[in-house]
């Protein structure tokens, strides 16, 4: 093989972007997916890992936070009555997606709702990152903030209560 053909067998040859390969790994960790794939053209990347084993405990991080002042207990004790209580999160706003909450819009601000605080239908309540996008998470309604369930920073599943507006 000459070195002109070698050559022309590398121009052909796809160019593997380092850089992407290393954010999309990045985002395999932060969300704990194993597969994420992208298409650009003709040009198609696949970054996967091997599933942990299915026996395998669930990462600590994904416990429920610690109950704090600023958290009440998240559901009344049943009355002696019998009578049911409706579910603590009834009235609650849900995560529409996997990602890492964030009560202020930057570290060090003002929260955009807390405990007591009266909102507006279309308010943000707080956002959700998922792949390195801000998704505002909005108030359906008018109301009053009843509960905040979920702690700053915290990773959240899809359809997680995370805050209840009543």
């Amino acid at each position: 093989m000459t070195q002109d053909t070698d050559k022309g067998a590398q121009q052909g040859a796809m160019q593997v972007d380092v850089d992407l390969v290393r954010q999309l790994a990045g985002i395999l960790d932060a969300t704990h997916l194993t597969e994420i794939e992208v298409e650009d053209g003709p040009r198609r990347i696949r970054v996967a890992r091997k599933a942990a084993p299915a026996a395998a405990p669930a990462p600590a991080h994904y416990a429920p936070p610690p109950m704090t002042a600023s958290h009440p207990p998240a559901a009344p004790p049943p009355t002696e009555t019998g009578a049911s209580t409706p579910a603590p999160d009834a009235n609650a706003v849900r995560s529409p997606m996997v990602g890492t909450v964030y009560l202020a819009a930057e570290p060090g601000s003002k929260p955009f709702a807390g405990v007591g605080q009266k909102v507006q239908a279309g308010d943000t309540l707080l956002i959700v990152e998922a792949m390195k996008v801000m998704n505002p998470i909005l108030a359906p309604a008018a109301g009053t903030v009843t509960a905040v369930m979920v702690e700053n920073g915290q990773p959240v599943e899809f359809d997680q209560p995370l805050i209840v507006v009543a």
